[in-house]
């Protein structure tokens, strides 16, 4: 998630890193719901990260990762084309799609949520055995409140 007329990591606000790490897989779990097809989730937690360039005592990016695997290997495809259009109606700004450039060519997505202050980044692993969804979703940066410590997990 970033600015668009910079390297900087958007403002996500004021929030306690356990608060931050619950928005966050809200955002996780709307991603879930537009997927639209049968199968299973990981049990990705999330983490507390560093905001580049920031003071680490301060501020702290929330990162949620976790995949989906199908039913059956045929719906991963179905389920990456539901995203790219399903996202954009949900508020979600398609930053990047196509071929990643790994040996597998796997379709990749990237996403930016502003009103969440949130980003996406999917990538269809068709050739993992199971086939799967990775899925990481990172917030902006935020600030701790005052007189409060980042929680770290």
């Amino acid at each position: 998630m970033t600015d668009n007329n910079s390297d900087e990591i958007t403002s996500a606000g004021t929030s306690t890193s356990r608060d931050a790490s619950d928005a966050v897989e809200k955002v996780s779990s709307g991603i879930y719901d537009l997927i639209g097809v049968k199968g299973k989730a990981s049990d990705g937690r999330p983490t507390v990260m560093e905001c580049p360039n920031k003071d680490r005592k301060t501020y702290f990016r929330i990162l949620h990762p976790w995949s989906f695997y199908p039913a059956s290997a045929s719906e991963l495809g179905i389920a990456m084309e539901r995203l790219k259009a399903e996202l954009p109606k949900n508020g979600w700004k398609i930053v990047e799609y196509g071929p990643d450039t790994s040996k597998n060519k796997n379709i990749s997505l990237t996403a930016d949520n502003d009103k969440k202050k949130a980003g996406a980044h999917i990538v269809q692993m068709l050739k993992n055995d199971p086939p799967k969804l990775s899925v990481n979703v990172v917030s902006g940066c935020y600030k701790v409140p005052d007189g409060q410590e980042i929680e770290r997990f």
